[in-house]
């Protein structure tokens, strides 16, 4: 790999506050995959802004009522611990975890074009949201934003390499909103 050419990475947490008198932190998740962190020795810390990147070594973590502990190896106070709060939590994205055929990394549908069946764009998808049972793609145009199903039978074909979604919407699912 070339000097000037930095590994791509994924999010997998997002530090929320501080935890404790130690040093420790709360992260939301942003993985489904919290298991992961029992292997991880070593994580980056990235500043909401992408200024500051830092490798950090992980002392100690566990689940928390659905959250994630983090104990970082040098960061022994609440004080500390606060300058972390906002950072997400990265790891290089050859450590993901390889997902089934037909599944996706939100950060990978992230940026991608969407188009109707005739080809026509309909906007960028900006971000994933996820709700019970359901995730939405919140695809943005010039002057319209719209939340897509992310089920098969509206999206029908994905391909990341091409940074495309071609969708089927079902009649009025554009027209919402308008």
């Amino acid at each position: 790999m070339a000097a000037d050419v930095q590994p791509s990475f994924i999010a997998i947490a997002r530090i929320a506050r501080t935890r404790g008198n130690r040093g420790e932190v709360l992260a939301d998740l942003y993985t489904d995959f919290p298991d992961r962190f029992n292997q991880l020795r070593e994580v980056w810390l990235v500043s909401s802004e992408g200024t500051h990147r830092q490798l950090m070594t992980l002392e100690e973590t566990w689940e928390h009522k659905g959250r994630i502990v983090l104990k970082f190896a040098g960061v022994d106070s609440i004080g500390s611990a606060e300058l972390f709060r906002g950072f997400w939590v990265e790891i290089p994205a050859d450590q993901a975890v390889p997902l089934p055929e037909g599944s996706y990394f939100d950060h990978d549908l992230v940026g991608c074009a969407v188009r109707d069946l005739s080809g026509s764009e309909v906007g960028i998808v900006s971000e994933v949201l996820h709700f019970a049972g359901n995730s939405q793609l919140v695809v943005k145009s010039l002057d319209r934003e719209f939340m897509i199903p992310a089920v098969e039978s509206i999206c029908v074909r994905i391909s990341i390499g091409d940074r495309q979604i071609v969708i089927d919407p079902p009649e009025g699912l554009l027209d919402l909103g308008k």
